[in-house]
């Protein structure tokens, strides 16, 4: 009797924590636009991203939990959207889903070639609150300097492309 009470009560505690929502790290997602529309249900992230010095290659956009632990650590990222470049205006609009209200920070980057790998005289890059990078901080600034609070709604920022 004593085992099945403690089997049970095990089993309580793994539904529990199986119903609270993870943060589910390394997800790749289209661009959906739709799930920031009028009325649509939070907390998601609307993302202008300005400057594009070309309409080449690809842009990668990429959302982290706003801890320094995290933030643009290998593999901590929760989603990533990937898309060829196809600005208007020198510019793209970009739906980011976030798992729960909070802090985060979003980095972005146009790779002008599509090759996949960072050229630092050619690529260009930018971070949620537009804070200034240099060669001092390899282009990286801290966590401080580009979290944000996004709400239960949809929460709208604008990144600046930066390039060398």
């Amino acid at each position: 009797m004593v085992m099945l009470k403690v089997a049970l009560g095990l089993m309580s505690v793994t539904a529990l924590v199986a119903g609270v929502p993870a943060l589910a790290h390394g997800q790749e997602i289209a661009n959906e636009m739709e799930r920031c529309s009028a009325g649509a249900k939070g907390p998601v992230v609307l993302v202008d991203v300005r400057g594009f010095v070309a309409a080449t290659g690809k842009v990668r956009i990429q959302s982290y939990p706003g801890t320094k632990d995290a933030w643009l650590a290998k593999g901590e990222w929760l989603n990533r959207i990937d898309v060829a470049v196809k600005p208007a205006n020198g510019a793209m609009r970009f739906c980011v889903p976030v798992p729960q209200p909070g802090k985060y920070g979003i980095a972005v980057r146009h790779d002008r070639d599509g090759n996949g790998k960072t050229d630092i005289s050619r690529d260009g890059g930018g971070f949620s609150n537009n804070p200034s990078i240099s060669i001092f901080n390899l282009g990286k600034p801290g966590v401080d300097k580009a979290a944000f609070y996004a709400g239960p709604g949809v929460t709208k920022i604008t990144i600046n492309l930066k390039y060398m």
